[in-house]
This record gives C-alpha cells, sequence and structure tokens, in this order.
C-alpha cells in the first residue's frame, strides 16, 4: 500500500461511519469595506467516504447561495487537527433516484436526530458534498504533520 492509499485508509478509519462535526468555511456573497472577498464560517454534521465529506441541508442556505456562486471550501475538524480545502456541490434533492444509496448512509449516520432536521418530503432537502483536495494532519507539539493532495495522490510527511 503506497503513502497516498495510506493516507486515505487512515481518513476513512477516523471519519468513516459516523457523525463528525466539522467547521466549514465559504465565501460569503458580500465583500468587506474594503471590497475584499469575506469567509464564513459555520459546523455542520458530515460524513466521510472516498475523499469527500456528505452532509444534507436545505438548497436555499446561506452557504449553499455562496458555493452556487463560488464552490471553495476550507474545513476543519479540531478533534483530530485535520484541515482540509475542496469544493462544494449540491447533489440536488435527498430522495433523487442518483442520490439513493448516499441519502440512505446519511439517515443510518445521522440516524439520531436526522428526522427532526430534515424533510425528505421537501426538494429543497439536498446533498451537499464537499470534494477534498488538499489536506493537512497537524500535530504541532509533536513537530510532525502530514500532507495529503488529493489531486496529485501524494503523500508529504514533516518530522
Amino acid at each position: 500500500m503506497n503513502d497516498f492509499q495510506q493516507a486515505l485508509t487512515e481518513l476513512q478509519e477516523k471519519f468513516g461511519n459516523k457523525d463528525n462535526l466539522i467547521g466549514i468555511a465559504t465565501i460569503a456573497l458580500e465583500t468587506s469595506e474594503s471590497g475584499q472577498p469575506m469567509p464564513d464560517t459555520r459546523f455542520v454534521d458530515a460524513y466521510y467516504q472516498n475523499g469527500a465529506f456528505y452532509t444534507t441541508t436545505y438548497a436555499t442556505t446561506k452557504k449553499m447561495q455562496q458555493l452556487a456562486a463560488n464552490p471553495s471550501v476550507a474545513l476543519c475538524y479540531v478533534v483530530e487537527s485535520f484541515t482540509a480545502t475542496g469544493y462544494g456541490e449540491n447533489l440536488g434533492w435527498t430522495k433523487d433516484p442518483q442520490n439513493a444509496e448516499i441519502a440512505e448512509r446519511l439517515r443510518e449516520v445521522f440516524a439520531e436526530w436526522y428526522q427532526d432536521a430534515n424533510n425528505d418530503e421537501d426538494p429543497n432537502t439536498c446533498i451537499l458534498k464537499i470534494t477534498l483536495q488538499q489536506g493537512l494532519w497537524n500535530f504541532p507539539h509533536e513537530g510532525k504533520w502530514t500532507a495529503i493532495d488529493f489531486v496529485a495522490k501524494t503523500v508529504t510527511h514533516q518530522g
């Protein structure tokens, strides 16, 4: 197994098959007073699978409007000291047949609260997929880190 495949295995072990609370940042539609782009952050429950995080949300939310204008996303999972960049994609309605498999998995992983927070009968209830491009596991107290390039499929270690 090469370093990249090992990194994917570790990501699956740490984030797969469970509900993860991650912070995601998007680019706000409004600019700062000086005209510069501004970040906008929030926490979401997310499920990891094969180089991407998935969550359910509502198509008309501010984050989905922001992602429609600029799909760039940064994310952070504090507990494992993992940060990443990638892009967000609205996969559409949770009941769309093309989403059947991932929607069912999300319902299982988020079972404790899914029905309270989502209305699958509403076509605006959608799945957000965040495809990772660059990731970093940082262990600052140990003086080491691991960088993962999901596009080039490479891993770099320090320390």
